[in-house]
């Protein structure tokens, strides 16, 4: 009886690796990707101290102890040994992102993963796996976006080190992305990406004015740089979220009838129409204007733009009733959702 028991239970196992194959194999190289980040990061303190590393980079290395330290004890953000350790990457890119739409809705394709739920995305530590991803979800008729990973977040699970290429960035992206990322690691409700997303971006944001406020002063190069760098976002923003609402309105129009061709080409001309607008925004850096000089968006594009922009004002709201306290408002956050 013992025997066939445990026949029966390595049965079970073989038929769940099976079946489970395609999530064990991504696992895999997940997990060695992310160790390899983990062992090999170091402390910041050996870059601090070592007379060949830039002075440049130790400069933005201190910041981001006072960004973790403000976070920690002015934000209330989760108390850890995240971004106290670097990873160099030598200047290569480490992460890659995946997302997808359906192609006449503005509907996020979702990956289930075991244990974690459903997610409108999926990273790769190798190029050439996005793309296989990528290809496959095209091939299959879904708008598919491909992009670059500039923050690196366990969600909390573990000790998630800087990545060398975060020091590239303006001091205020810098502690954006960091309190962003921070956010993520204090309060992230399963199967709620977008809420989570809305509330990382909110708290990055506005907790990035204070933090620049507080550090460098209230009229401070750095501040005034963000600010301008913000409001350029937030223009592009809108126009983004209000040519998803005329691309929802243009795919309620269509039929299953309709011919492919037909709808390819209405859908065209309308996102055209949308990236237009950029010509006559009011943009502080030039660059805005060209960002769909050579590739226009797709679907998957102006999905992303909602997972992280759609709830700005409800958050909003959220932050106002407790009287535009961070600390209350998290610590209330982290009571009810906190990990």
């Amino acid at each position: 009886m013992l025997k066939k028991i445990i026949l029966g239970c390595l049965l079970i196992i073989i038929a769940l690796s099976i079946w489970n194959w395609k999530w064990l194999e991504y696992g895999y190289m997940q997990a060695k990707g992310q160790i390899r980040v983990i062992v090999e990061a170091k402390p910041i303190e050996e870059f601090l101290a070592d007379p060949n590393y830039p002075d440049s980079l130790k400069q933005k290395l201190l910041l981001t102890k006072e960004v973790r330290k403000y976070a920690i004890d002015s934000l209330g953000l989760y108390q850890s040994d995240n971004y106290t350790k670097l990873f160099d990457q030598g200047g290569k890119t480490l992460l890659w992102n995946v997302s997808a739409s359906e192609p006449y809705e503005l509907k996020a394709y979702q990956w289930n993963y075991p244990f974690l739920g459903s997610m409108p995305y999926k990273g790769f530590f190798g190029l050439e796996e996005a793309k296989k991803e990528a290809k496959k979800l095209q091939d299959e008729g879904y708008d598919v976006r491909i992009r670059t990973v500039g923050g690196w977040s366990t969600l909390g699970i573990l000790e998630d080190p800087l990545l060398s290429n975060m020091l590239e960035r303006g001091d205020g992206e810098l502690v954006e992305v960091i309190i962003h990322e921070l956010t993520h690691a204090t309060i992230f409700i399963k199967g709620e990406i977008e809420f989570n997303e809305n509330l990382a971006s909110f708290i990055g944001e506005r907790g990035t004015e204070l933090f620049l406020t507080s550090h460098f002063g209230d009229s401070s190069a750095q501040l005034m740089e963000y600010i301008h760098s913000e409001s350029d976002s937030r223009a592009l923003t809108q126009i983004i979220l209000k040519g998803a609402q005329s691309l929802d309105s243009l795919y309620g129009t269509f039929s299953e009838d309709d011919p492919t061709a037909f709808k390819d080409s209405l859908k065209a001309q309308s996102i055209l129409n949308i990236t237009r607008q950029l010509d006559s925004a009011d943009f502080y850096n030039p660059r805005y204007h060209q960002i769909f000089e050579k590739t226009q968006p797709n679907n998957a594009y102006f999905m992303a733009f909602r997972r992280y922009h759609n709830q700005e004002d409800s958050i909003r709201s959220i932050y106002e009733s407790y009287n535009s306290n961070f600390k209350t408002m998290i610590q209330d956050l982290k009571s009810k959702y906190g990990k």
